[in-house]
């Protein structure tokens, strides 16, 4: 029987078919950017998928602690996989929209805040047993607490610290006449034993750096700040703070070591020690800086690129009347996605990773990366307490971690975006195109335009 064209039921159909084409187009495009999954050695066992930025010998290092937990049962085969930090946060929420996530992420990025509120990550209060949850609040470092908790909840657990202290070449303090067995004790004496280590060509160029804060961006003020009693975040009372007269000391303190050597003299001489040199050409090593603020990861370097280096550690000191032991810090962390396919076993291998269940086992591993770790009972466990005497530069670091004055990024959901804007004003205030206290009414007028576009959106704090 002859049947008239149906224009409507055609053009329903032509939608369905691509609707049913963007779907599939949309899954190809998700399974594509994910990870590949690794072969399974243990097929009987349940898979605990995990993914870490690690690459290189680092990504050794993990697979080391990976072989390790899946040697120490037979329920669970955790399957890691590196997946580089520059494409981590986007493969990972692919994972997530794809209904196929790990059930481990680790990362070191500025994602907590804003990955809990946005519901992609679990919170791991509810997991711990009472026991766990005693050790976890009691006896972590307060850095590390800081580091994991949104909102009163813990959404991540630390496996590695990472602070700063100074790092003194000797042989430059003892040519100078200084006594490198008895480093600064303030702000003040450092920069007199910078001024002292400076060294100028014949056109009054700098050439070497006696103290200069190299850290980029942001980390200068954020490492300063806490010691002259500021910060950008009131942990008691939960709120930002920016623009403060703690902070404008600080960024004060720090602008006037380059307009000492003069702001376009620190620029050219920067400019030609600039990035994150992982290797005998580390500026420090070269000889570029007398004095530099650095991580404990440096010494493992040293280590391996020049061993015969003449050099020292101590903790930045403070300014008179300041805060000791006082800076900036970050860390490892490892989340449990939500829609994670294994949840028990995936808080099984944090606690084995980070030692909440056996810390003598799990302080081996933070030797293996030269890694601070984040419990007290783990640096003095027996195999960490051998490798700080093998490498007594550490110390430096470990003297540090116990202070209720180290600080992360502030736990804001747009901690990524005031991160970057801090940066800015910081870096100008550090080539002179702003004064101090210009740049911190610039964050603070950037942050309150984010903060009202975020309530116009919806969205909360």
């Amino acid at each position: 029987m002859y049947r008239p064209f149906d224009h409507e039921r055609s053009a329903a159909g032509t939608r369905a078919l691509w609707a049913i084409a963007i779907v599939l187009i949309a899954s190809v495009a998700v399974a594509l950017a994910l990870p590949q999954t690794m072969p399974r050695r243990f097929p009987d066992r349940k898979p605990i998928h995990v993914w870490h930025p690690w690459t290189a010998e680092w990504k050794t290092i993990v697979d080391r602690i990976v072989a390790t937990y899946n040697a120490s049962q037979d329920r669970y085969e955790v399957i890691a996989l590196s997946v580089p930090a520059h494409t981590a946060a986007s493969k990972f929420l692919s994972s997530v929209a794809g209904g196929a996530p790990p059930d481990v992420i680790v990362s070191w990025d500025a994602v907590i805040p804003k990955w809990a509120e946005g519901g992609i990550i679990m919170p791991l209060d509810g997991l711990m047993s009472a026991e766990e949850r005693e050790r976890v609040t009691r006896s972590a470092y307060p850095i590390s607490l800081k580091i994991g908790t949104y909102k009163s909840r813990l959404y991540a657990i630390v496996t590695g610290l990472d602070v700063y202290a100074c790092y003194l070449r000797t042989d430059f303090a003892r040519e100078a006449g200084l006594d490198a067995e008895r480093p600064p004790e303030t702000l003040d004496n450092l920069v007199a034993w910078g001024e002292k280590l400076d060294r100028f060509d014949s056109n009054k160029r700098l050439v070497r750096a006696g103290f200069l804060d190299p850290l980029s961006s942001v980390l200068g003020l954020a490492m300063f700040a806490p010691a002259f009693g500021g910060g950008f975040y009131d942990w008691d009372r939960g709120v930002l703070t920016l623009n403060t007269p703690e902070n404008l000391r600080a960024l004060s303190f720090l602008a006037g070591t380059r307009e000492r050597l003069g702001f376009e003299n620190v620029v050219r001489f920067e400019s030609g020690h600039s990035g994150d040199v992982a290797n005998a050409a580390w500026p420090f090593i070269t000889g570029a800086y007398g004095i530099t603020i650095d991580g404990q990861w440096r010494v493992e370097q040293i280590a391996q690129y020049a061993p015969d280096l003449a050099y020292d550690t101590f903790p930045i000191p403070p300014p008179v009347g300041g805060r000791a032991h006082a800076g900036w810090a970050s860390g490892n962390f490892a989340m449990i996605a939500k829609g994670a396919k294994n949840v028990e076993g995936a808080w099984e291998f944090i606690r084995f990773w980070s030692g909440i269940d056996n810390p003598d086992r799990a302080a081996e591993f933070y030797t293996w990366g030269g890694w601070l770790p984040p419990f007290p009972d783990l640096a003095e466990a027996p195999a960490y307490r051998e490798y700080v005497e093998k490498n007594p530069r550490f110390k430096a670091f470990l003297d540090v971690l116990p202070s209720e004055y180290l600080q992360p990024m502030p736990p804001v959901s747009h901690q990524a975006y005031l991160w970057d804007r801090i940066a800015a004003a910081y870096a100008a205030a550090m080539r002179g195109t702003l004064r101090p206290d210009a740049a911190l009414a610039r964050i603070t007028l950037e942050n309150e335009r984010e903060v009202a576009m975020h309530k116009e959106l919806g969205y909360t704090e």
